[in-house]
Formats: structure tokens, sequence, C-alpha cells
């Protein structure tokens, strides 16, 4: 859960990552967050089992690569033995079959590893969405690389306002600057990005967009 404003409640993260410099540096970024609570890292599968059994976080941070073990996998099995359980991936080499893979494994957001700590601090303090989120900064390049060969498909019946978001989208723009952009709030963008997830049978929002773009919705 994300804090709700005078219970306290804060959002615990759990860190894994064979990298110790860098689950340290994330572990005091977060615990210098109001609202979160960094409960250690776990730098092999084993101990990332453990700790999650064992501390029950709100959100596991999960390195692709870990080690000998593979952090997709690992993804899969915690969120199968803990349903509530969010977890964001963090990749230093994006590309379709790990975004296919992220999703498949039920993680909740996929971001880059060397991104900005701030991306990463808006998907641990927001509440839980449908799909898998994808940072901005790696959706331009995912869907140049999915939608390339991609076959048309059949035009989805989308409102005027979809489409704003979708192109939106597709153009790298995150839900906050697209509710800017329309001047609508947070809660409503995000309302379209749901329903435009499932007149698109799409599980994420570069899912959405690549189908998008078959379909001549987005240029």
């Amino acid at each position: 859960m994300f804090e709700v404003e005078g219970t306290g409640r804060r959002t615990r993260v759990l860190v894994v990552d064979d990298h110790r410099t860098f689950t340290d540096l994330v572990c005091m970024a977060i615990a210098a967050e109001e609202g979160l609570e960094c409960l250690g890292a776990a730098h092999d599968a084993e101990g990332a089992r453990a700790m999650t059994d064992q501390l029950r976080p709100d959100i596991v941070i999960m390195d692709v690569r870990l080690g000998n073990d593979d952090g997709l996998s690992l993804t899969r099995e915690l969120v199968q033995r803990h349903p509530l359980l969010r977890v964001v991936v963090l990749t230093a080499e994006p590309g379709p079959s790990v975004l296919r893979s992220a999703a498949a494994a039920g993680a909740s957001a996929l971001l880059p590893k060397d991104g900005a700590f701030e991306d990463l601090r808006e998907v641990l303090v927001g509440p839980p969405g449908d799909g898998l989120v994808v940072a901005p900064a790696l959706l331009r390049t995912l869907v140049l690389d999915t939608s390339g060969g991609a076959a048309p498909v059949e035009r989805p019946a989308l409102t005027p306002q979809e489409e704003r978001v979708i192109r939106l989208l597709a153009a790298g723009r995150d839900v906050r600057a697209i509710s800017h952009d329309l001047n609508i709030s947070v809660h409503t963008c995000r309302g379209y990005v749901k329903s435009l997830l499932h007149k698109l049978h799409a599980h994420s929002q570069l899912e959405a967009v690549a189908v998008a773009r078959a379909a001549g919705i987005v240029p």
C-alpha cells in the first residue's frame, strides 16, 4: 500500500541487486523519503525469497540481472507467492524481450537502471495501477523496436480524448505531463490510460502504443 494520509503507514521497500554499492545508495535515498521505508537489501535469489517471506514488503525493486540468478524469473516466483506484492524491475539493457518477460512475470513497472531516482520515487509512492508501467525514457526506444515489423490491425474505436492521450504516450510523455498538457486531473488521465489498455487489448502502456501505431492511430 502507499501511505494513507494521517495513518503514518509507510510503503515498505526491499531492494534486490547483487551490486552492494548500488543497493546501499538506493536504500539511503528511499530512507530519506517521507512515506517510504527501506527494509534492507538482498543480493541473490535465496536472500530475496527469505527476506520477502519474512518481512513482507509492499514493493520489491528487482534487477533483471542478479548475478547467476534471473531477476525476471524471481519476479514471477515472488508475485505468485505474494499476490499483493508489487515488483519494480530495473534494467540496464532495455529491449522488447525484457518488456515481454517483465509483463509476463507480473512486474508492476519497468525502469532504466541508470535513470533518475525521481522516476523511481514516483512509482514507489504512487498507487498500484493496472498493467505494466514503462518509464518514458524507455518508451520511445522500445516502441521503435517493437513496432517496426508489426502488421496492420483493425482500428479500435477510441474517443478523441483517448486518441490525444495515446499520442502523447507515444511521444514519451508520462501521466502527470499528459494531465498537464490536456488540463485534466492525474486521476482522470489514469482513467483514460486504463480504458486504452482495455480497448487495445494491451498489458502495458508500451504495448498499447505499439498497437495504436499498427492501427494507424499514432503516426
